[in-house]
């Protein structure tokens, strides 16, 4: 069975792929494309690691003619995906090109214009890329096929969906108890594209509004997320099944495969690896997501399984086999570390929980964020 590791490009500086396919796996997911962080990375040379916006290969035309240019980062004219490809060549291995597509704050910073747009008018999520903004389904499918021709087996998309309020900037403060529902309704996107594309937008809007501004003014917050919302989220499906469907036919075009990456687990259950609730699948629409519909436009589909437990890792699972049927491969993504891995014996049973219920494969998040000791869990 194939497994993977995923590995920033910075964190390979000294690392060649021998040492990663060491932790006992027999493929690697490298970010050809990601957005800007800062890392605890314990066993790199920095061990605090700032990430920035862009692309680590030159851009030889693949962005011509098209309005949103990501950012180069440095060292990428070193071709740093060819050498690790070379690499993974020799060793007769698979190598994924992983991209953050929609989230991006350099040009959402230089382009407000293509960002969502909240209920009540206000450009206030500079990282989220509106995906029903022609100019940002252009950079997608140029993305998708710039990363697939750096010699990709596949090339793996994050963040190609739309963006929620709790992750629309990386400094982000809040006094006010907004709640579920609040929270909610202020990352959905009301510009102009998605007005016209998704029904019942004006509605939605008010709703929203109406909704936000109530805790906004001292009201109580609320949990459950009006039916007009639920409803407007919902229809946005098509927006996000369409451009997934664009961007794997141009990968499958350049010799490649898409594979698209759920963040719905990690929306549940990134900050504690304790997810509540019903099972992701059934709360991708928040995300304008359909599991369902994607199954017919991508050839394989990762789910972030970040969770403590094992039974709630065979039920994610299960519940996503279920939409996608048995023709979609299905790749879990699990922590081996912190916070939702204890052991090396407590891994291995949330891998063959993910296995029993559905997955195609096991796939290991993050090569530069666990320790030593974590990564020492994986074989």
């Amino acid at each position: 069975m194939d497994s993977s590791l995923y590995v920033l490009v910075e964190d390979l500086r000294g690392v060649d792929a021998a040492r990663i396919l060491a932790h006992g796996v027999t493929s690697i997911t490298v970010g050809a494309a990601y957005h800007r962080a800062r890392d605890v990375t314990p066993h790199g040379r920095s061990r605090v690691t700032f990430r920035h916006d862009g692309v680590h290969f030159p851009l030889d035309g693949h962005f011509d003619g098209i309005r949103l240019v990501p950012p180069v980062r440095e060292g990428a004219d070193e071709e740093p995906l060819r050498a690790l490809r070379e690499e993974t060549r020799a060793l007769g291995v698979p190598l994924h090109g992983w991209g953050v597509f929609l989230h991006n704050t350099t040009l959402g910073l230089a382009f407000p214009d293509v960002t969502q747009e909240n209920c009540f008018g206000d450009r206030a999520a500079p990282a989220d890329l509106c995906p029903s903004h022609p100019d940002v389904r252009a950079y997608a499918v140029a993305l998708g096929r710039a990363i697939a021709r750096q010699g990709m087996d596949s090339v793996v998309a994050e963040s190609l969906h739309f963006g929620t309020f709790g992750h629309g900037y990386h400094h982000e403060r809040s006094f006010v108890d907004l709640g579920p529902a609040a929270e909610f309704a202020l990352g959905l996107c009301f510009c102009e594209h998605c007005r016209r594309r998704v029904p019942g937008a004006d509605e939605a809007r008010d709703a929203a509004a109406r909704l936000a501004a109530s805790v906004l003014d001292g009201g109580p917050p609320a949990e459950q997320i009006p039916d007009v919302l639920v409803e407007f989220a919902r229809a946005r499906t098509p927006v996000v099944t369409s451009l997934a469907a664009e961007v794997a036919d141009t990968v499958a075009a350049a010799g490649s495969r898409l594979t698209f990456i759920d963040l719905t687990g990690a929306m549940k259950g990134y900050a504690d690896g304790l997810p509540t609730g019903a099972p992701a699948a059934a709360d991708a629409w928040q995300l304008g997501i359909d599991p369902v519909s994607l199954a017919r436009t991508v050839p394989s589909y990762a789910v972030l399984c970040y969770a403590r437990d094992a039974g709630r890792i065979a039920e994610d699972v299960a519940a996503y086999r279920t939409a996608l049927g048995p023709d979609t491969g299905l790749r879990a993504v699990l922590r081996p570390g912190h916070p939702d891995t204890a052991s090396a014996e407590h891994l291995a049973a949330k891998a063959e929980a993910a296995r029993t219920a559905g997955a195609d494969t096991i796939d290991y998040y993050q090569y530069g964020l666990a320790t030593l000791a974590d990564l020492a869990r994986i074989p």
